[in-house]
Parts: structure tokens; C-alpha cells; sequence
């Protein structure tokens, strides 16, 4: 019996480290290709198809993007808007999350019902454009943080966390003569951090992907984010009659473009993710489990 289950035991895990390495594969193969196309040069993309490490090396494709000034401007508006949106929203979605969260607070059922109300339904595409545009933050860079600055769905799972905080821990600090204000920046806070970190991670990731506000909002091109622009790039290098600072420059290969720009467009949030890994699981489990 003890060398069936032995045997049993050895079989699941290597069927298990079998699957594992397939989905592994399946996940990363596809971002590799698209590393490597991105350094392809035009004949070898054409013949292969698919590559995974090019015979060529070329950079004519982040030639081409980084070709002028516009790129390295977009970039620091997608930076400001990712660091100084996250803050904010981090800000608002912690002082929310702690109210509903505290079991004196008065009509916090009705509250928690509207937050989960807009997660079913929602104003609109055309209202929420009359809003930004009636509080003046048309052409704004405000306008890309203010209507996305807080999720109901982080909210819920931040809130969750701190419900999972002992009262005991605020009895104390009151005991001591602490405000709430204090509790949660000197208590709650600290002791969330994995859940913190897990929601930062999701803003930061929003408000680097932004696009349809930029679109909607932003009628300057100069202050368009690196999402816009890099979508820019991609419409002249397919060909299409589009104005951009690139219009002198002979694009390489559309394929090769779009990859390259997929690498540019990832790679900053890529590199931030491995500082948070460690507290992004405990963060997403801890706060999904009591409610």
C-alpha cells in the first residue's frame, strides 16, 4: 500500500511538472517570438513566418519608433500618469476601503450596494464624456486620472483585507489616543501591504494601458500618452494616411513594427512586476476570502 501511494504520488507530479511546463511554454513562446520578430529583419520575417531567434539581427524597427523627440515626450506623459494616478487612486481607494470597512460606520450596506451596483451597470461612454468635459478637464492630463481613479473591484478587495485586521489592534491605538486618520496610516496601512502592492499593481497597469480616455479627452496629439502614439506608429507603418512627426522616415516592415512596439508598450511594467511578485498573490487571495 505505502509503495502504491509512493508510486501514485511520483506519477502526479510528473504529470503535473508535464503540464506545468507545457502551459509554461505555451505562455512564454509567443512573447519570445514577438522579442525576437521585433529584431528580425525584413527577409527573414517574410521567409519564416515564425521566428524565435533570428539569424539577422536589425533594429531598424525601434529605429523608426524612437526616430524623434515625440516617443521620449509620450513616454513621460504615460510615466506621470501611471505614477501620479496610482498615488491618487491608491489615496482614494484606501480612505473608502477603511470606512466601509470599519462595522460602526452608518449606512455601510447601502454604500457597498452602489459600489457594487456600478460593477453591473454603468453611466456611459456619452455621460461620463459630458462630466469631464463640464469640469473643465478637456485637454487635461487630469482627465486620464480623475474618472478611472477609483475600481469597485479593488475597492472590494482592499476592503476585505482591512476587515481581516484584528479590532483588537485599533481598540488599542484608540486606547492611545489615536485618530482614525492615525489607525490608518499607522496601522492598517502598514500591515497591508501585500494588498496594497496587489492594487497598485492594477492601477499602475491601468493607467499605463490608457487609451480610450486619451482618445476622448486629450485633443492635443503633444500631450498624447505612449499607447496613442505607439497605435500612431502602427497605422503608418500598415500604410494608412495618418499625420505623425514619422512621415519622413521610410518605415520597416509593418510586422516587424508591431512587435517592436508591443515590446516598447510592455516592458516598463514587465520590469516593475518582479518588485511586487512577492506581494501579489498573498494581496489577491487574502482579500478575495472573507467579505
Amino acid at each position: 500500500m505505502v509503495e502504491d501511494r509512493s508510486f501514485l504520488g511520483r506519477t502526479f507530479s510528473i504529470i503535473n511538472y508535464l503540464l506545468l511546463t507545457i502551459i509554461g511554454l505555451i505562455t512564454v513562446i509567443p512573447f519570445v517570438h514577438v522579442v525576437a520578430g521585433s529584431f528580425t529583419t525584413s527577409a527573414e520575417m517574410a521567409a519564416k513566418k515564425f521566428v524565435l531567434i533570428p539569424t539577422d539581427w536589425s533594429i531598424e524597427a525601434y529605429r523608426f519608433i524612437f526616430s524623434t523627440n515625440t516617443i521620449f515626450k509620450a513616454m513621460g506623459v504615460s510615466i506621470w500618469t501611471t505614477l501620479v494616478g496610482t498615488i491618487f487612486s491608491m489615496l482614494v481607494t484606501a480612505l473608502m476601503a477603511y470606512g466601509l470597512s470599519r462595522r460602526d460606520v452608518d449606512g455601510r450596506k447601502v454604500i457597498m450596494f452602489m459600489v457594487v451596483f456600478t460593477m453591473l451597470f454603468h453611466g456611459g461612454l456619452i455621460p461620463t464624456f459630458l462630466v469631464v468635459k463640464e469640469l473643465g478637464m478637456i485637454d487635461s492630463y487630469w482627465a486620464l486620472i480623475i474618472p478611472s481613479s477609483i475600481s469597485a473591484f479593488n475597492l472590494i478587495i482592499l476592503k476585505n483585507f482591512f476587515q481581516n485586521i484584528p479590532e483588537g489592534l485599533e481598540e488599542s491605538a484608540k486606547i492611545d489616543g489615536c485618530s482614525d486618520f492615525g489607525i490608518l496610516f499607522r496601522i492598517v496601512l502598514p500591515l497591508s501591504m501585500p494588498a496594497i502592492a496587489t492594487i497598485s499593481l492594477f492601477y499602475a497597469v491601468t493607467y499605463w494601458n490608457t487609451y480610450l480616455n486619451a482618445i476622448l479627452y486629450l485633443n492635443e496629439s503633444a500631450k498624447w500618452p505612449i499607447q496613442v502614439l505607439l497605435r500612431q506608429i502602427v497605422v503608418l507603418a500598415s500604410g494608412m494616411d495618418v499625420s505623425s512627426d514619422l512621415d519622413s522616415v521610410a518605415p520597416p516592415p509593418a510586422q516587424s513594427i508591431k512587435m517592436a512596439v508591443i515590446v516598447v508598450a510592455t516592458l516598463p511594467i514587465l520590469c516593475v512586476y518582479p518588485f511586487l511578485q512577492k506581494h501579489f498573490a498573498k494581496g489577491a487571495m487574502i482579500g478575495s476570502i472573507k467579505g
